[in-house]
């Protein structure tokens, strides 16, 4: 079949690694969302009428997910009828394209679930890059002081958004310590690269979600290695505290309580409808302006009501049972930590879910995405990478 031929898999495998890495390395957003269109978007629309059979099966394989998927897609899209956005074909544009992406990784499952992780690995290894590559140039050669929050290369420039993607890149490389010598070298450089990154950027959301979850990492780890990262963080996080505890606490709660108590109050004027996709709102709290509600649960209510939210709710929650129907493999232990990390990571910032691919996507689409993969990661029994310290 023409979707099982090398170059189809590697145009494929190409497109997954640009868009976990370029999204910093990329020149601009511009480049970055060409090269999707490019990689990802043309060879997945070039192989879905041959492949077709793949996505039935995985219809067939994750029904559950799949129809909530499908609702979600559909009742984003009537809710354009009462949206007050500018562009309604743009927002159902932005439908399309995350169909396209999700429908990618069935067809990316057909390389096998050993090669899509190590490409999952190469793009955290080209995040590593990218994280020692801002940190060198906001702080050395721009020569900010230690104590501003760096802001990164790329599409990791915003902060706190740019600390979910590194975060999320050293949830995927920590439990991967390859066995040779020199590479365990690099890998450690790499943790160190991404762990500055995260603290650098003051990022109080990022930082609990990733320290939080590699805390709770052994109960489905459940090896030495899992138990001595989880003691690191935590006493690692205890320090970063200790030295930088005057930066975080003059913050406050940066008004979430707040922002939280007006978004229940905007959800409450239109509880079933919501505003409709990519309307515009503002939320008022404490006295200020908010772009949005800082939290992608509540952000999903206001735009597409309570319908959207339980939808929303769905596919979260069948993406976490497919998981932990594989919570046997390796694979499937590593995606219940990133899909933790997401849930954690959500009720911080995050409030872009129908947007163009950028930061919030690691946290959203990703996941879901990759649990596509795992009808194929049992079928085959491929053990995908061993991980540091399991039997």
């Amino acid at each position: 079949m023409l979707y099982e031929k090398r170059w189809a898999k590697a145009w494929l495998g190409l497109g997954f690694v640009w868009f976990l890495a370029a999204i910093a390395l990329a020149p601009s957003n511009k480049l970055y969302q060409q090269g999707l269109v490019l990689f990802l978007w043309l060879p997945t629309l070039a192989l879905a009428w041959p492949a077709r059979q793949v996505f039935i099966q995985a219809w067939r394989r994750q029904p559950g997910l799949w129809l909530a998927l499908a609702g979600l897609l559909a009742w984003s899209a009537v809710s354009l009828a009462w949206s007050t956005a500018e562009d309604g074909a743009r927002e159902g544009k932005r439908l399309v394209y995350i169909l396209v992406f999700l429908l990618a990784f069935p067809l990316l499952a057909q390389v096998g679930t050993t090669r899509a992780w190590r490409l999952l690995q190469l793009g955290g290894g080209l995040l590593a890059v990218a994280a020692l590559i801002s940190i060198v140039r906001f702080y050395g050669v721009q020569g900010e002081p230690l104590v501003a929050r760096i802001e990164g290369i790329g599409e990791i420039s915003h902060p706190i958004l740019g600390a979910y993607v590194i975060a999320a890149a050293a949830l995927w490389l920590l439990y991967s310590s390859p066995r040779q010598r020199g590479l365990q070298l690099a890998w450690a450089l790499a943790m160190a690269c991404l762990g500055a990154f995260v603290v650098l950027s003051q990022s109080r959301g990022a930082a609990l979600a990733l320290v939080a979850t590699i805390a709770l990492a052994p109960l489905w780890h459940r090896t030495r290695n899992s138990c001595l990262f989880a003691v690191l963080a935590v006493l690692a996080s205890g320090v970063a505290f200790y030295l930088m505890a005057g930066l975080i606490m003059q913050r406050g709660s940066s008004y979430r309580p707040e922002i939280f108590q007006a978004a229940i109050h905007l959800i409450g004027e239109h509880p079933l409808t919501g505003l409709g996709l990519g309307a515009f709102y503002r939320v008022q709290a404490a006295g200020l302006e908010f772009d949005h509600t800082h939290n992608m649960f509540t952000h999903i209510a206001v735009e597409l009501g309570l319908p959207g939210l339980l939808l929303w709710t769905a596919v979260w929650l069948f993406a976490l049972g497919e998981i932990v129907r594989a919570r046997a493999t390796l694979f499937g232990k590593v995606l219940f930590g990133f899909w933790v990390f997401s849930t954690l990571a959500m009720q911080f910032d995050a409030a872009s879910l129908t947007g163009t691919p950028r930061a919030e996507w690691f946290i959203s689409w990703l996941p879901v995405a990759l649990v596509m993969l795992l009808p194929w990661a049992h079928e085959r029994q491929q053990p995908c990478v061993k991980i540091a310290g399991s039997t």
